[in-house]
């Protein structure tokens, strides 16, 4: 028999493209050897052009399938993706609470195509029940400022907004810097043991994508299931996030999904 690869859980919704969602961090978690096992939160009707459907699953569901897998499977790593709900948050968040392995938390709740991921306050159910168990917190700009409840333009913007969601709990922050304007752009902001760290990308890819943060969030889970320490799985996720967008290629008429099959730039 031989050797089980470490096991990545991803708790996120359904993107029957591929390009992010469940079937996204299934395809990152195995291309960097990792054995995923998944937890889908909702269904969405979507193409590389637009969401135009959302459909939550029920709170129950979704507790009992985190149930039955955490009570016959023991991960090395999770990540989070769309939750839905701020019931779900709750939910999710009891299960945090009693596990021991890393939850890098992927705060998802709008699409850059169409309709919102979630409904009601989930940003606040987020603050009290997922962000306060987090080993990592991975937001761009826009959701950086809906959870520190400021203005992320730039680089300096992120800083502080870094430092306040670190108040709020969380045990490292990761800022991407795909939204933010002028020069900044690119540049992802770190906050790790109270040190930030910029992380500027060698170049900034042209193009219009789909499931980037996805594919980031998975990646480092994946790495940090390896054993790696944070920062070196941020930085080697970065790397191979970088070169899939250079060599992305397209599966329909909108969004480029990252390439997948990128080789890594270091294995974990």
């Amino acid at each position: 028999m031989s050797e089980a690869p470490p096991i990545v859980l991803t708790v996120a919704g359904s993107d029957p493209s591929g390009g992010a969602g469940l079937q996204s961090d299934l395809k990152t978690i195995h291309h960097h050897g990792a054995y995923g096992v998944a937890v889908p939160t909702l269904i969405t009707v979507q193409s590389t052009v637009e969401v135009v459907q959302v459909e939550l699953l029920s709170p129950d569901l979704v507790r009992a399938q985190l149930g039955a897998l955490l009570g016959d499977i023991l991960p090395a790593a999770a990540k989070t993706g769309a939750l839905g709900s701020p019931t779900v948050a709750h939910i999710l968040g009891s299960f945090m609470e009693e596990t021991t392995f890393p939850w890098v938390v992927d705060p998802v709740w709008l699409p850059t195509r169409g309709r919102p991921l979630a409904r009601g306050d989930v940003v606040e159910a987020y603050k009290d029940a997922v962000l306060p168990r987090a080993a990592l917190l991975t937001p761009n700009a826009q959701e950086a400022a809906l959870l520190a409840e400021v203005p992320v333009r730039t680089l300096d913007d992120a800083r502080g907004a870094a430092e306040r969601i670190a108040g709020l709990g969380a045990s490292a922050v990761l800022i991407t810097g795909g939204h933010l304007e002028g020069a900044s752009r690119g540049t992802d902001l770190l906050l790790y043991e109270g040190e930030v760290t910029e992380l500027p990308a060698a170049e900034v890819i042209p193009g219009r994508f789909h499931g980037t943060g996805c594919a980031l969030s998975a990646a480092i889970a994946t790495r940090l299931g390896f054993g790696q320490d944070l920062p070196t799985a941020v930085r080697e996720a970065k790397a191979w996030l970088a070169g899939s967008l250079a060599h992305a290629f397209s599966v329909g008429s909108g969004a480029l999904p990252v390439n997948h099959f990128w080789p890594l730039n270091e294995k974990p």
